[in-house]
């Protein structure tokens, strides 16, 4: 598996550590001689908006600012 990341502050920071337990020994290769990758795009494709959109609105049940606190919801972060 390939992680991507980039250094901050002099500290090579990942952008997904998913699968990597603390402590794991890895090994930095630089790319494009430091050039910042392109970042994916932030819109998903039309195809994937129109699939997703079958499921807006099904969900029942839910508090009513659920969309707004997501997080609060599914990590116990502090409310927005």
């Amino acid at each position: 598996m390939v992680y991507h990341g980039h250094v901050k502050r002099g500290v090579v920071v990942l952008d997904d550590t998913t699968g990597l337990a603390e402590g794991t020994e890895v090994t930095v290769r630089p790319v494009k001689n430091g050039a910042p990758r392109k970042s994916p795009p932030r819109k998903p494709p039309a195809k994937l908006r129109r699939g997703l959109m079958k499921f807006a609105g099904k969900a029942q049940g839910l508090p009513a600012d659920a969309s707004e606190n997501v997080d609060h919801y599914l990590y116990g972060h502090p409310k927005q």
